[in-house]
């Protein structure tokens, strides 16, 4: 998987941006913790979803941006 070189700032941006509550699984709505860059877009995935699809869409995607650490972190809170 090699990661994505955007010649538009504002798409850099957007890949560097940490994700929020506000973004939510395109599989089942909830929270988001991975942004997966793909050619045609970008998908979001809870951590299980994220997992569930890894190697599916690892071959074709342009870059893996994985938050799910954060999980392990919010708990201790």
């Amino acid at each position: 998987m090699s990661q994505i070189v955007s010649q538009n700032a504002d798409d850099r941006i957007a890949q560097d941006r940490e994700l929020t509550a506000l973004d939510r699984c395109d599989s089942c709505g909830a929270q988001a913790y991975v942004r997966v860059t793909m050619a045609s877009g970008e998908l979001l995935f809870c951590a299980h979803h994220a997992a569930r699809f890894k190697d599916k869409l690892a071959e074709s995607a342009l870059a893996w941006h994985d938050e799910s650490g954060r999980l392990a972190d919010e708990g201790r809170g």
